[in-house]
């Protein structure tokens, strides 16, 4: 007898199960900082390792040792080559006059523009990642737009100007011991049935000729399939965001050397620049390109890590 009181299979909270298009995905919501500040990053994700840290969160394990997984990411430096601004629907780009910088976007006589005046509905930067300094084998840069942290429009406007055109290193926007929000694009597991894409049980063996199916598409009435029954389809390659997540470790490039395995990341390759190591799991495989922001739940909250071991692989 089907027991009425197991719950659904599969959650109702992502949906649509579909293939994300870009896998640097867009940010659409920023927190609100009023600390001139540049509100997030971009990496790329080289793997998981082990760690060990001396816990200072209040519980039964404060003070002790504890050993957990972690995740490395390779960051390196952002190229800021424009300023977004928005005006209710309107919106203006202002780009650098730098023409090494535009080249890698494949810009080309690209005339100055003026900086607009008066107040904004926000401020934003426009930068691209460069995967090209690290072993991922891209070439093409990934364009990303990033908040801004100000007590006004005016106050934005003033520290987007100063980034124009220079590098931005993870070290100044990422501490060690805050916590971030990431977003990403889940591994991809192409085309699956109802049993591993929801997780519904089998059929008995002599039921319908067909164990790993689905027992019922739904009543009656209404006389149609409701997108909420179970079936078969794309799965895996989603967007997803990541909350709260602690970060353990802000690594220059020359402290690489610390967290490479001698033969290299598997599927991975070598850290050849600055990283961040991430407590617990990230979305995604190796050389996934991941977006950071600042925790919107978790807003200047900080966390000391005291680090006592770092694996190797």
């Amino acid at each position: 007898m089907t027991d009425i009181r197991k719950p659904r299979s599969g959650s109702m909270a992502f949906r649509p199960r579909k293939r994300a298009r870009p896998k640097a995905q867009r940010i659409n919501s920023w927190p609100s900082v009023d600390e001139k500040a540049v509100l997030g990053f971009v990496g790329y994700k080289v793997g998981m390792t082990t760690v060990s840290w001396i816990e200072q969160q209040e519980g039964p394990r404060k003070g002790m040792e504890v050993v957990g997984g972690a995740t490395v990411v390779e960051a390196p430096p952002l190229k800021v080559y424009g300023v977004r601004f928005f005006k209710g629907p309107i919106m203006k780009d202002v780009l650098t006059e730098e023409k090494d910088i535009l080249e890698k976007l494949g810009m080309k006589n690209v005339k100055a523009s003026s900086v607009p005046e008066g107040e904004f509905k926000d401020v934003r930067l426009l930068a691209y990642a460069q995967p090209f300094l690290t072993t991922t084998g891209k070439k093409h840069v990934e364009r990303i737009e990033l908040g801004l942290g100000g007590a006004s429009s005016e106050e934005k406007k003033e520290y987007a100007l100063s980034l124009l055109g220079k590098d931005l290193s993870v070290a100044d926007v990422i501490k060690e011991g805050s916590f971030v929000d990431i977003i990403g694009v889940t591994k991809g597991k192409g085309w699956q049935g109802p049993i591993k894409r929801f997780g519904v049980s089998k059929q008995r063996r002599k039921a319908t000729g067909k164990q790993r199916h689905v027992g019922t598409l739904g009543p009656f009435k209404p006389g149609y399939v409701q997108y909420t029954a179970p079936q078969a389809g794309q799965m895996g390659l989603h967007k997803r965001t990541e909350l709260n997540k602690w970060v353990l470790k802000v690594g220059k490039a020359e402290e690489a050397k610390d967290i490479n395995p001698s033969a290299g990341w598997p599927h991975y390759g070598l850290v050849k620049n600055d990283f961040i190591l991430i407590k617990g799991s990230v979305p995604g495989p190796a050389k996934r390109v991941l977006r950071f922001r600042w925790a919107a739940r978790k807003l200047g909250q900080t966390l000391e890590p005291k680090l006592t071991f770092v694996s190797r692989g």
